[in-house]
């Protein structure tokens, strides 16, 4: 839509798909489709997003742990492997883009999901997802369609 966006990445910069790793730090390059979008209701208004985002709580996890039959999948607490708490303190994840990254059938330790979220700062690195500031990644939920697609390069 002729948009550029500043935006973060892995802390440990752009990886080669077949290389990414668990917990490396780094973001796959790749074309990676957007397969949902979930959101913090405490947070922000069904009315700010698509009609298909999904709300999410306190109980809801991202499992990490490549020993989990339910790796690089939400699952509820209480959860017994390692996970992420998808509610956290800060804003970071009030508005989650999932990607098709390592997902639906997970590689164990190939890396769990590449989220798009919302940055800490500028430029500060993740763990390997791609954030934006929260305005333009409210704008961009907002024209995601069924053809969108992240592009990462190297």
């Amino acid at each position: 839509m002729g948009r550029s966006f500043p935006c973060s990445i892995g802390r440990t910069g752009i990886v080669p798909a077949r290389m990414k790793r668990e917990g490396d730090g780094a973001t796959p390059a790749g074309v990676h489709r957007f397969v949902g979008m979930l959101y913090r209701p405490d947070r922000l208004s069904a009315a700010e997003l698509p009609d298909w985002a999904l709300p999410f709580g306190p109980s809801d996890l991202w499992s990490d742990d490549p020993k989990d039959p339910d790796y690089n999948l939400m699952v509820r607490a209480p959860h017994g492997w390692s996970h992420e708490r998808l509610t956290r303190p800060d804003p970071m994840y009030d508005l989650i883009l999932l990607t098709d990254w390592n997902w639906p059938q997970a590689e164990p330790g190939r890396g769990s999901a590449i989220f798009v979220h919302t940055w800490r700062r500028p430029r500060r690195g993740t763990a390997g997802c791609v954030a934006f500031g929260r305005t333009d990644l409210l704008w961009i939920a907002n024209r995601i369609r069924h053809e969108s697609r992240l592009v990462i390069r190297l």
